[in-house]
């Protein structure tokens, strides 16, 4: 959840600076024209004054400009107060930098009335503060009060629409504009294309009187949205030309479809083709790299990244670094870079946060939570879903509440669906479950099946029937098709040896044709990922791995260990359990790399789609101690380091 949650925090951000440096550069070039070109709006004030005083005039406008590039509004403003004379670029500068400034509106309402001359860039700076700043009503208001609307101005508003979700208002002005460009035939594609409408995209395109990269890019990214990757693949090898953009969206579409290793084939040919890679390329492969714990290549990326200026000045591609070793199990790589990072935003923090929450490193994740306050960083709500995590991990209930009421009160923060699962998932562990109820029927929103989810997980610990068959319920009913519902409720049952309960559950699965999810691992050896599965059959190394097996169940029961049955919800004889146990995906894919890896390469890495089951956490905290190896294991809720005989998690997970 933490890697989507960073990945959508990081998007939003940059779209914002891509909007704002758009009208950057707009303006920019309109300063280095005015010293070329006569003063249309005021050219009657100017003859006024002299060509030093006009030269005067250039050189503030370029500064201030500058000033608003980086941000610095202030330097700006102490410019623009000292200016003698002004322009309309001047102005208009001024208001794009308060325009770009989260809760500057009234300040932008109040600059705009005293612009003397306002022009067509004016009304559509400040058309475009109101849909950054306010409602869509009040941006569609004022854009009805806008006298003389250009094509920009139009097309300004469509795009307004479309980012608010509003796709029918957006054809409706479509449809009376004048004058349509490129610009607004691409905003409409990809507007429809954004929502999964590729009908209305596709006949779009059709009718576009011009089409280019952009126009083809958006229907590669409405197809991969809807997990249609063949369509996506069939238009990009069609299209005439294709640019960096393009290739972004392909490699991301593949790591969001589950499909990271062609993600990884096509940044490779991206590189072969000559093309430099720019933070959203570095950003998805990293996050495929993360997906599939592929650490090896995913430190090829960073060697890569070192030789790029990105590396240096923007933080998206550090980020991305620090989130890619944190979920590939090498946290203190994480931490270094996190360090010599010069700059750091909340994005960055919350990765770091995350990264010692999910390998229960908790008492880290809050100081570095009270780190990032104390050097002037503003937790967000994704800030919060890492604190509650890193409560969550470490079982601290009471701290996790604590936190969860101060988001709101103290930060102002409106409490998500995640942060609710956050909560039921810590009360729920550490045992609390009425407590879990209450919260669940307090929610201010309908529960979402992660949290039936999770209070299900929880019940199989406190053994707690009722509980489990009241989420399993809710759950099936939001989704009659999740395995995970049948599964998480007949081991309720088999740890209670309720087999008759066990028997209706899989009877309902049959019945409803749901297939269980099976257990897989994956494990990186010499840079080629190997996949195992419960009782696999397919690889081609199975038996030497089986006769290893074999050899550690010998030296494991020798020193103590008793196979956890109940780990299994099979209603069949001991021998038997203890036989579909010993080859759980995991345990195969450490005993494989056992035997592949050198002592030199000191820590075991191994990636679970599931849960990891008792009997193999069990398993492998007396492996760690025969072995005398460090084993990580990463499951669906959190990091296990294994040293020793012994487990980070505490055996509290």
């Amino acid at each position: 959840m933490h890697h989507l949650l960073l990945r959508s925090e990081r998007a939003i951000f940059s779209v914002f600076l891509e909007s704002r440096n758009f009208w950057y550069r707009s303006y920019i070039s309109i300063i280095q024209k005015e010293s070329c070109h006569s003063f249309s709006a005021t050219s009657s004030a100017f003859r006024k004054f002299g060509s030093r005083e006009v030269s005067e005039l250039v050189s503030c406008n370029k500064k201030i400009a500058s000033f608003i590039r980086s941000g610095d509004l202030d330097s700006a403003f102490h410019v623009f107060l000292g200016m003698k004379i002004r322009s309309t670029v001047t102005w208009n500068s001024i208001l794009s930098g308060l325009s770009a400034k989260p809760g500057k509106l009234k300040d932008a309402e109040d600059l705009f009335d005293r612009i003397p001359e306002p022009d067509s860039i004016s009304y559509n700076v400040m058309l475009s503060s109101y849909l950054k700043n306010a409602s869509i009503d009040a941006a569609r208001d004022f854009f009805d009060r806008i006298p003389d609307k250009d094509i920009a101005s139009w097309n300004t508003m469509i795009s307004g629409y479309l980012r608010n979700g509003n796709v029918d208002d957006a054809e409706r002005l479509f449809n009376v504009m004048p004058r349509r460009n490129i610009v607004t035939w691409n905003a409409m594609i990809s507007g429809y294309s954004e929502v999964g409408d590729m009908e209305s995209a596709l006949c779009l395109l059709e009718r576009a009187p011009v089409k280019d990269v952009v126009s083809w890019t958006s229907i590669i990214t409405g197809y991969m949205k809807s997990g249609k990757v063949e369509l996506a693949e069939k238009i990009f090898r069609e299209m005439p030309t294709k640019n960096l953009v393009t290739w972004n969206t392909m490699i991301s579409g593949y790591v969001e479809n589950g499909s990271g290793e062609h993600g990884l084939r096509l940044f490779k040919q991206m590189l072969l083709l000559g093309m430099k890679p720019n933070p959203s390329s570095f950003s998805s492969i990293l996050l495929a790299c993360s997906n599939f714990s592929l650490l090896k290549f995913g430190k090829l990326v960073h060697q890569l990244t070192l030789k790029s200026p990105l590396y240096y000045s923007d933080t998206t591609v550090g980020t991305s670094l620090v989130s890619m070793y944190c979920k590939c199990g090498v946290l203190e790589d994480g931490w270094k870079l996190f360090e010599e990072m010069p700059r750091k935003d909340v994005v960055t923090w919350n990765a770091m946060i995350s990264g010692y929450a999910q390998h229960g490193v908790s008492d880290r994740a809050l100081y570095l939570f009270n780190e990032m306050k104390a050097r002037g960083t503003n937790p967000n709500w994704i800030t919060f879903v890492g604190i509650l995590s890193a409560c969550n991990h470490a079982g601290l209930a009471d701290l996790g509440k604590h936190f969860f009421e101060e988001m709101q009160k103290v930060y102002g923060i409106t409490t998500k669906p995640d942060h609710y699962t956050c909560m039921i998932d810590l009360l729920s562990r550490a045992g609390r479950l009425e407590e879990a109820m209450d919260l669940i029927n307090n929610m201010p929103f309908r529960p979402h099946p992660a949290i039936y989810g999770t209070l299900l997980g929880a019940c199989r610990i406190h053994n707690k029937i009722e509980i489990a068959e009241f989420a399993a319920t809710n759950l099936l009913h939001l989704e009659p098709g999740n395995p995970a519902a049948y599964v998480q409720l007949a081991n309720v049952y088999a740890a209670k040896k309720n087999w008759e309960g066990v028997s209706r559950v899989w009877k309902s699965m049959k019945e409803n044709k749901v297939m269980k999810t099976p257990g897989c691992t994956w494990v990186e050896i010499k840079g080629k990922m190997h996949e195992f599965r419960s009782g696999d059959r397919l690889h081609p190394e199975l038996e030497i791995i089986h006769n290893k097996l074999k050899e550690l169940e010998k030296k494991m029961k020798l020193a103590g260990y008793v196979p956890h049955l109940d780990s299994s919800s099979h209603d069949i004889a001991e021998e038997q359990k203890e036989e579909l146990l010993l080859r759980h995906s995991e345990k195969l894919a450490i005993a494989y790399a056992l035997m592949k890896l050198p002592l030199r390469e000191a820590a075991i890495r191994v990636f679970k789609n599931l849960r990891v089951c008792q009997d193999c956490h069990l398993a492998t905290k007396f492996i760690s101690a025969i072995e005398d190896r460090e084993i990580i294991v990463r499951d669906t809720t959190r990091f296990h380091h294994f040293r020793h005989g012994k487990c980070s998690c505490g055996d509290y997970w």
